[in-house]
């Protein structure tokens, strides 16, 4: 392997006793206490006004734009007084492949902050926005839980400051602006069968997958195939994350490939005079927003880019304004190590050049169960096939590490899990070389992530930022997709498909090769199947499509089933959701 140099174990600084008397591990691993609701926590929770937030970043009133109490935007003027600030040090974090057990990426990285700051160490923390479509669908609210939570949440979870709604607005003008051009006499002579430009909604609806739009008389436009994304997926979404200001997002936007005329050369949205109604509509959710946790910590919460159909990083523009605010600055991507961590380095921190100094790799005792084969129903039986489901948590650490990350593993603890448990997953990682800590932050907030916080300070306080771009832009684009899949996920190899291998072509011949790659896979396995639980081996990637997001910056590759617009589950959030009389919100988690 080459990459034997990126594997070199980490020092393992604390160590347990190698007794496993239960007497010692129950002192080790004390009963965690019982909480309330994550809703019941939110709307009990005491918020400071946000300008007294604002003030522990050194951030004045008037670089504020408030939406009520207890929410901001950040002003432009902001960045032109601090951009000249030495960066803060960097801490990703990320997380073993996802199951229905739980791991709780976001709760850490809350509870993390949130423990720098009860260390007394000033701090920042920049997550992405929630969708609407897994709020009401599957997954439900997406602001952390127990005493690791951002608030207001029942605001973050919905509408808070129309970001989401803007970014639609944004990639639909398009949709109507190319769809109308077309229409009266296609003038830019596209290809109706070679429209790539989609249309977005906020929600999981798996009836506009595929549609027929313009049906009807001549006047109510020309028939043709197109579809819906989710907002989380589409390209302007993406666009804004990446964007480091007003004149990037523009030619950015100007950028997008939105279809192929009849000599199969590629359309840009800028040949079709919009691209200043787009930055228009799009120039206050470019502004990062402001908000806080149980513990008043500071959080950037701005643009939600999906981990495993996109880039699944916050905005370039919030974590290089609180890098400039503070010394240590906690962020997370999407999914697992292989997909938001990957993309993270290769497309987030390749094009804003930035520096993550270390990562917390996310774990749970249930998720590893589920990992080594238990069923969701049996994950109450101790200690069953825990050390057959770690090395799901090893091949992600491993990533990590070829990514040119130290990493600390966090035990994310569930009232469920036994002490004997505890340490089996503590002794895993002593035995592969990597450094764990429990972590209780649901549970105790800030104060359950103290060992984890020092554990990170010191790593960071001694490593400079070296991300690993292990391949490079102008490599072929084949080269690049089996560099990931052989290297990340442990593929034999890759398959295209007869389209995918036309489309290669196509970006090759006209130019549009020399970006990074953005895999679109299932987050529930290493593999392209949903269905390979923990570390597959003997298996081959299967490309169906390749596409360019050329505003963003990088190649989409899909895989396996994977769609573009979730579809809601037989049983959702929308039937638990609901409001009373009074304005209060129940249903949330």
């Amino acid at each position: 392997m080459i990459w034997n140099f990126f594997l070199k174990p980490l020092p393992f600084i604390f160590k347990i006793s190698m007794k496993t008397d239960l007497n010692i591990l129950e002192d080790l691993y004390p009963e965690m206490p019982s909480i309330p609701s994550d809703i019941e926590i939110s709307q009990n929770a005491v918020m400071k006004p946000i300008a007294e937030i604002s003030q522990l970043l050194g951030i004045k009133s008037n670089d504020l734009e408030q939406y009520g109490k207890y929410k901001a935007k950040i002003e432009d003027s902001l960045w032109e007084k601090v951009k000249d600030n030495a960066d803060g040090k960097l801490i990703l974090v990320t997380a073993i492949t996802p199951t229905p057990a739980g791991e709780g990426k976001t709760c850490t990285s809350i509870g993390l902050a949130q423990a720098f700051g009860q260390l007394g160490v000033k701090h920042a923390l920049a997550l992405r926005e929630p969708s609407m479509g897994p709020t009401f669908g599957i997954k439900g609210g997406a602001a952390g839980g127990g005493y690791s939570q951002v608030l207001p949440m029942e605001d973050i979870n919905m509408h808070f400051t129309g970001d989401l709604h803007a970014i639609a607005a944004a990639h639909n003008l398009l949709s109507a602006v190319l769809d109308n051009s077309m229409h009266f006499d296609n003038p830019l002579d596209i290809d109706p069968e070679k429209v790539t430009w989609r249309r977005t909604i906020d929600l999981c609806d798996r009836q506009l997958r595929n549609a027929e739009v313009g049906l009807g008389s001549k006047f109510d436009g020309f028939p043709h195939q197109t579809g819906f994304d989710i907002v989380a997926a589409s390209e302007v979404m993406t666009i804004m994350a990446l964007a480091q200001d007003t004149e990037d997002l523009r030619e950015r936007l100007g950028r997008i490939v939105v279809a192929y005329n009849t000599s199969t050369k590629p359309v840009y949205a800028r040949e079709l005079n919009c691209i200043g109604s787009l930055c228009v509509i799009l120039k206050d959710a470019l502004k990062p927003n402001l908000v806080q946790t149980c513990e008043h910590t500071p959080v950037f919460v701005h643009c939600g880019p999906f981990g495993n159909i996109a880039h699944g990083s916050n905005s370039v523009r919030a974590t290089r304004l609180a890098l400039k605010l503070a010394p240590y600055v906690v962020t997370e991507a999407g999914f697992a190590a292989d997909l938001g961590a990957e993309k993270f380095v290769n497309i987030k921190c390749r094009q804003a050049g930035l520096k993550p100094n270390a990562a917390v790799l996310v774990a749970t005792i249930r998720a590893l169960k589920y990992h080594g084969g238990v069923e969701k129903d049996d994950l109450k039986i101790e200690k069953k096939l825990i050390k057959t489901g770690c090395e799901n948590l090893k091949t992600h650490a491993e990533n990590v590490q070829k990514y040119g990350l130290p990493v600390v593993v966090a035990i994310n603890r569930f009232p469920t899990d036994t002490p004997a448990e505890l340490e089996i997953v503590s002794k895993y990682c002593e035995e592969i070389g990597v450094e764990s800590s429990l972590s209780e932050v649901v549970a105790r907030g800030g104060e359950g992530g103290l060992d984890l916080a020092n554990k990170i300070k010191r790593i960071v306080d001694e490593t400079p930022g070296t991300p690993n771009f292990y391949y490079k832009n102008t490599d072929p684009i084949k080269h690049k997709i089996e560099t990931i899949a052989r290297e990340i996920y442990r593929a034999d190899g890759v398959d295209f498909t007869e389209e995918a291998e036309a489309s290669i072509l196509r970006l090759e011949e006209n130019g549009l090769a020399d970006w990074p790659i953005c895999m679109a896979k299932t987050q529930a396995s290493l593999s392209d199947d949903p269905k390979k639980r923990n570390a597959p081996r003997g298996w081959r990637l299967q490309v169906r499509e390749v596409k360019v997001s050329n505003g963003a910056g990088f190649i989409v590759a899909l895989t396996g089933k994977m769609m573009l617009m979730p579809g809601m589950p037989r049983e959702s959030a929308v039937q638990r959701i609901d409001i009373d009389s009074e304005g209060l919100i129940t249903g949330l988690s």
